[in-house]
């Protein structure tokens, strides 16, 4: 009896073996297919060029397709339900963002996903401060002059954001909460459109991301004011921050890779390895940089823990500012 039994268990362990091993297999061989990354942004935005220079050097590691899907709406949540719900093999992925991971939460009174449990952080990618520009022809050249201007003309000036509960947006909402400034918010679907409109005049003034805006910042279409960050940016040595106007004013954004929960861990792993070796690259370095970004990177857990720092500290401006969204 002893013997049948034994010989039962080896071939049902036998029979386990083999059925593992296609998905043991399938999953050190990943990618077998192309790879989609979705942003929740359009295309030309910010989230979307560090998005599309990750997807380059994955396809170029891999020797697999990495597509960069653009699926804008409602500040990021469009994109992030999307992934949410899809397979939670590795071939979905999201560039996440501070809206999507951090604000969105705390400002809509209904999500259609849940940012920490419907997610496997992968790494964070990038940092990037915020810009305060304006239109040329609003005659102010600081800070200081910005706020007296505001203040004499109340209600007539109107900040553009790349959608409501983006970095963009709540810059604007504890600038006005830190300095008293009335400003009417006007959301857009993304960075691009916005900048279209502000160098347009349509709107005077945006916290914008600073990769999206730099180009126009250079050729004059733009003034810069100041940063967001705490300290100035490399891209743009020259410009303030915000602090050294309105002390303990902090506002800047980050990008990472998130997948569907239950990505399997070996996937997120390579995923996670293959991102980390290139941001540790002078390549990424020089291209990121330039851009104005700061590189991240980091284990996974480590992104886990960044997620739930900046949903607290976003939540107490969501708090403090009032702002909300249905």
């Amino acid at each position: 009896m002893f013997r049948l039994n034994l010989y039962c268990v080896r071939a049902f362990a036998a029979a386990l073996a083999i059925v593992a091993a296609p998905v043991a297999f399938g999953q050190a061989a990943y990618p077998t297919k192309p790879v989609r990354i979705v942003v929740p942004f359009p295309a030309g935005g910010t989230t979307d060029i560090i998005a599309r220079a990750t997807a380059q050097k994955l396809s170029e590691a891999w020797g697999q397709q990495v597509i960069v899907d653009n699926r804008p709406g409602a500040a990021g949540n469009i994109g992030a339900e999307l992934v949410a719900k899809s397979a939670p093999d590795g071939y979905t992925l999201l560039m996440g963002t501070v809206g999507t991971h951090a604000i969105n939460s705390s400002l809509y009174a209904k999500m259609p996903y849940d940012h920490v449990k419907d997610f496997a952080p992968v790494i964070l990618v990038a940092g990037v401060p915020n810009v305060l520009v304006v239109n040329p022809e609003v005659p102010v050249k600081t800070v200081p002059e910005l706020i007296a201007y505001v203040k004499a003309n109340p209600g007539k000036l109107n900040f553009a954001s790349s959608g409501s509960g983006t970095s963009i947006h709540l810059s604007g909402e504890l600038f006005k909460t830190m300095t008293g400034v009335q400003m009417t918010h006007v959301p857009y679907k993304g960075s691009a459109p916005a900048l279209t409109d502000l160098i347009g005049g349509q709107v005077q003034l945006m916290f914008d991301n600073l990769p999206s805006s730099l180009a126009f910042i250079k050729a004059g279409k733009l003034r810069a004011l100041a940063v967001t960050s705490t300290t100035r940016a490399a891209a743009l040595p020259d410009v303030p921050t915000v602090a050294d106007f309105v002390p303990g004013f902090e506002a800047s954004s980050w990008f990472g890779l998130l997948a569907p929960a239950g990505t399997p861990p070996a996937v997120i792993a390579k995923i996670n390895g293959e991102v980390a070796k290139w941001l540790a690259t002078p390549e990424a370095r020089e291209k990121l940089t330039a851009q104005g970004a700061n590189i991240a990177g980091g284990a996974p857990e480590d992104f886990a823990k960044h997620i739930q720092a900046e949903t607290a500290k976003w939540a107490k401006v969501v708090k403090d500012s009032g702002a909300k969204v249905d």
